[in-house]
């Protein structure tokens, strides 16, 4: 298993070293405070994001572009996909 290009054993003896620095009894405390800080993270972005939106639409500016560009791209890649697909079968 590989998180952020960190294997199972590297994420092991990180976790030993934080047990023996902080001691078991400030680790679900710690936990707790970045839980909370990464709520509030979420928070700020979602409100940002709402906020954005809010303003957009009372300027009138559109707020679908991005949609139809993603189906665009999506569009395209669909179209590669079929291209390449009988040639990555015959790499294979």
């Amino acid at each position: 298993m590989h998180f952020l290009f960190i294997s199972g054993a590297e994420i092991f003896l990180i976790l030993v070293i934080v047990l023996m620095l902080f001691g078991a009894d400030k680790i679900p405390t710690i936990a707790r405070g970045l839980g909370k800080g990464m709520r509030q993270l979420k928070d700020a972005t979602n409100d940002i994001k709402r906020e954005i939106t809010e303003t957009a639409e009372k300027q009138g500016i559109d707020t679908d572009i991005a949609k139809d560009l993603n189906e665009g791209i999506n569009s395209v890649k669909e179209d590669i996909d079929k291209i390449t697909g009988p040639i990555k079968r015959n790499l294979n």
